[in-house]
């Protein structure tokens, strides 16, 4: 028994030895909620010109939302408060005044005390300096966190996959999101699908379809909201006899277009509001347009919302990251 005690004590030291030696610590999980953002800062710091044009560029509205929400939710803790409760969050703004400070700085770093984390110091030697690096930095850190919040659900979808919807997906489409825990294919005809998650009172749904690309007025957004309206009303209806989603002819839910790239994809994004016609049913959607490798298809990857009792803007964004994470069939990794 001694040399059987003895065996087990010196296995768990090698062990302890090695993690010591060989591994990086593991990093605690961040706290926080989705679309928070701790701005760590003295008082007269926030209530002044820098913490104005950090509010102006972080708490602008989400984009074509029924009812206006700020991008990102901000909470100010002032400098000697921030202790190890707020170290940990999620996204941190930290900004540190100091005389002998030379050169205004904005820095990014990642995982400094937990993990995913996004950590942003901006350092400078006086107030005015600090606000106007700010301001000439606003694309930046507007970016920075919305990136972070897509990234950290991006990772969750991937780790916690249905595995078989991107495989159905990518047969008929030749890529596919990736679809977590939850979402299930709710309606797959040829070349269109829906897939949903769906609570009590909340549906977060993405359609994924495709139609012949003719030249580059198939990409124009009169075009692809003509092709949205005809694939709605033959695919979903609502709830009543007659009733099917359209896009919402209100002047506010008017659809706005920009092109973008990410990883390599040259994509529009369009976005707008939905409702159904001969209901009362609606909400914000966002879709990603872009042809398919043959150059003959245009993919449409759709994420709508529909929260009557809710705010939108974290269901939005998760629908939206899950569609950013759309990869083709022969480069997707898990």
């Amino acid at each position: 028994m001694k040399t059987r005690k003895f065996l087990i004590i010196g296995l768990l030291a090698a062990l302890l030895s090695g993690c010591g030696n060989n591994s990086t610590p593991i990093k605690q999980n961040i706290s926080g909620k989705a679309g928070e953002i701790v701005i760590v800062a003295d008082k007269k710091i926030w209530e002044n010109e820098t913490g104005s044009e950090l509010r102006k560029i972080l708490e602008k509205d989400y984009p074509c939302l029924p009812q206006r929400e700020p991008s990102f939710t901000l909470i100010h803790i002032p400098q000697k408060a921030f202790t190890n409760i707020f170290q940990i969050h999620r996204n941190l703004i930290i900004c540190q005044l100091d005389n002998n400070i030379k050169k205004t700085a904005i820095v990014k770093k990642e995982d400094v005390w937990s993990a995913p984390q996004t950590v942003i110091y901006v350092t400078a030697s006086d107030e005015k300096k600090m606000a106007e690096a700010i301001k000439e930095n606003g694309k930046f850190l507007y970016n920075t966190m919305e990136e972070a919040e897509r990234n950290r659900i991006i990772r969750n979808a991937k780790r916690y996959e249905e595995a078989s919807i991107r495989k159905t997906v990518s047969g008929e489409l030749g890529g596919s999101p990736f679809f977590p825990t939850g979402y299930s294919i709710k309606k797959h005809v040829p070349g269109f699908f829906w897939i949903s998650y769906e609570t009590t009172y909340t549906i977060q749904g993405i359609f994924a379809y495709k139609f012949p690309y003719r030249d580059s007025s198939s990409l124009s957004l009169n075009n692809i909201i003509s092709v949205r309206n005809a694939v709605m009303k033959a695919n979903v209806p609502g709830m009543l006899e007659g009733s099917y989603m359209i896009t919402s002819p209100a002047p506010e839910g008017k659809p706005v277009m920009k092109w973008k790239t990410y990883k390599g994809i040259k994509f529009a994004e369009v976005r707008g509001l939905w409702e159904v016609m001969n209901d009362f049913m609606g909400g914000p959607f966002i879709q990603h347009v872009f042809l398919d490798r043959s150059g003959k298809n245009v993919i449409v990857l759709e994420g709508f919302v529909y929260a009557p009792r809710y705010d939108k803007r974290n269901y939005l964004r998760e629908v939206e990251s899950i569609i950013y994470s759309f990869t083709w069939e022969n480069d997707q990794r898990s």
